[in-house]
């Protein structure tokens, strides 16, 4: 019934990038509009339009970039239409999601504005799809460039005069899919061509993200990768992108029915817990391509869609994507994010989807006008901050499994990272029923006062809501002692904690 980890305190690792940690935003149901633009003239508290309790809320997790304006809107989207006086913006109908009207309202200045307040990077996913060359390397330099241009002009008309930094551009988005029903070499030539022609109008290099494969699709990756090579060969080229992306979603049924988040039983929660642990096999298999081009890993895979999908909540709109957010969710993410920082000398970026009222989301905002709330996965991004941009440590997990559907499940997971003279431990128990202890080895360090965060609630479908908005929430973690080897500590079932100390070396 006990897990142990076992901690190289005297083996660092890579960085954890704190992009790891980024979200998404598309235009998509309430995500942007009443999500996080409300408009100068409403009763809801802002500054300039944004909403001012979401801006608050979000700075408690240090956001590091924020992805915009899609998904799939983004291969649908013209960014001339949201730049300007907003009166004179054309008005279109989301066709893609819930047939909406998009008055363009929210723009290239307001999302700009909205990473200022939030201190996070702009990822911007430019249009391949419906777009052009000429469209997207012209906003490009509408955000970046320093000097005298048309498109600087046209920015500083609008009342900007220095230019954004905006590292972080996407080059088209499920190109596969949404964004053109591609095929892999058709992409990789549009890419190709739409990536050379997007050049920093300042001196902060781009970081240009060609869009990657659904799932476990391969050969899309080594698609792109073969670029590599082909283009590293000749004395007058560079390879045009500086990251792969790769899309990945938890569902716990099918793509027609995925289930209700909130009403499920133990087969349902565990056939969950099963396709949430099938990102590391996912992220193992295209790193394995990516490394036969790139051993060096000089180009990274960012992981810009990642998240538990169910189907919507009775009465709302199926094209909003609105799903509550329970303790089951959180599981997934802390997971995910110990998976993630296996793999952080190849991936550099990843985004949840999405990050208000939309999939897995951050923050409910009530449409009614109620309290908004942090739901559980909040609280995990929230907890693991402190793994932000610090130093990975080998992290070994050996320890009890469940048995779901004939196969073995693991029910502990962990990673660890250092800091400042600090370390951070994350430990997940997502069995549904049983508490486990869990020792922690520490091997060439020394651990002291340690303290610890515990998220969890009576069930596994647990959530916050506007009159219940602390049902679940962090609360001290009281199970938890020194051992002459490193911690002891007992996690209830379903339950994710973080455990801080400062760190020496043996």
């Amino acid at each position: 019934m006990t897990a142990v980890i076992t901690i190289d305190a005297d083996r660092p690792g890579p960085t954890i990038s704190r992009h790891l940690y980024g979200h998404f935003a598309e235009h998509l149901g309430r995500g942007i509009y009443d999500g996080m633009w409300v408009g100068e003239d409403s009763p809801v508290p802002n500054v300039g339009g944004i909403r001012l309790d979401v801006v608050e809320a979000l700075r408690e997790l240090d956001v590091p970039n924020l992805r915009w304006p899609g998904g799939c809107f983004a291969d649908r989207y013209h960014w001339r239409a949201g730049v300007g006086p907003r009166a004179d913006r054309p008005a279109l109908i989301n066709t893609l999601w819930g047939g909406t009207l998009e008055d363009n309202a929210f723009g290239t200045h307001e999302f700009m504005a909205l990473c200022e307040l939030l201190g996070a990077d702009a990822y911007v996913s430019g249009n391949i799809g419906s777009g052009t060359v000429e469209e997207m390397s012209d906003w490009v330099e509408y955000l970046t460039g320093a000097g005298r241009s048309p498109m600087a002009d046209l920015r500083r008309a609008h009342g900007r005069d220095e230019p954004w930094i905006v590292r972080f551009w996407g080059l088209g988005n499920e190109s596969w899919g949404c964004g053109g029903n591609m095929r892999s070499e058709s992409y990789a030539d549009l890419a190709r061509q739409f990536g050379t022609f997007c050049r920093s109008g300042n001196e902060t290099p781009l970081y240009r993200v060609a869009a990657g494969a659904d799932g476990a699709d391969v050969h899309w990756t080594e698609t792109l990768m073969k670029v590599i090579p082909e283009i590293g060969a000749h004395p007058f080229a560079e390879v045009p992108w500086e990251a792969v992306s790769v899309h990945y979603y938890t569902i716990g049924g099918t793509w027609t029915a995925k289930g209700s988040a909130t009403q499920f039983d133990p087969d349902a929660y565990w056939r969950t817990i099963v396709a949430a642990q099938g990102i590391e096999e996912l992220l193992r298999a295209h790193a394995a391509v990516m490394d036969v081009y790139d051993p060096a890993k000089t180009y990274g895979m960012v992981l810009d869609e990642w998240g538990t999908w169910w189907d919507v909540e009775p009465g709302t709109n199926p094209g909003f994507l609105f799903q509550q957010n329970t303790l089951r969710d959180a599981m997934v993410a802390a997971w995910h994010f110990d998976v993630f920082h296996q793999f952080a000398d190849r991936l550099t970026m990843a985004n949840i989807a999405q990050t208000v009222n939309v999939l897995q989301a951050m923050l409910l905002t009530d449409p009614d006008g109620g309290p908004m709330v942090r739901t559980p996965t909040f609280h995990v991004f929230e907890m693991n901050k402190g793994h932000h941009d610090a130093t990975a440590l080998p992290t070994h997990v050996s320890g009890p499994s469940h048995t779901a559907d004939g196969q073995d499940v693991p029910v502990v997971s962990a990673s660890a990272s250092t800091k400042d003279g600090a370390v951070l431990i994350s430990v997940t128990n997502v069995d549904l029923d049983t508490p486990r202890q869990v020792d922690v080895v520490i091997r060439g360090a020394t651990l002291a006062g340690a303290t610890g965060r515990l998220l969890t609630a009576a069930t596994a479908s647990a959530h916050n809501r506007p009159d219940a908005p602390d049902t679940v929430r962090p609360v001290d973690l009281e199970q938890l002692e020194q051992t002459p080897t490193g911690l002891r500590l007992t996690l209830p079932p379903h339950s994710f904690a973080t455990v801080s100390a400062t760190i020496q070396p043996a």
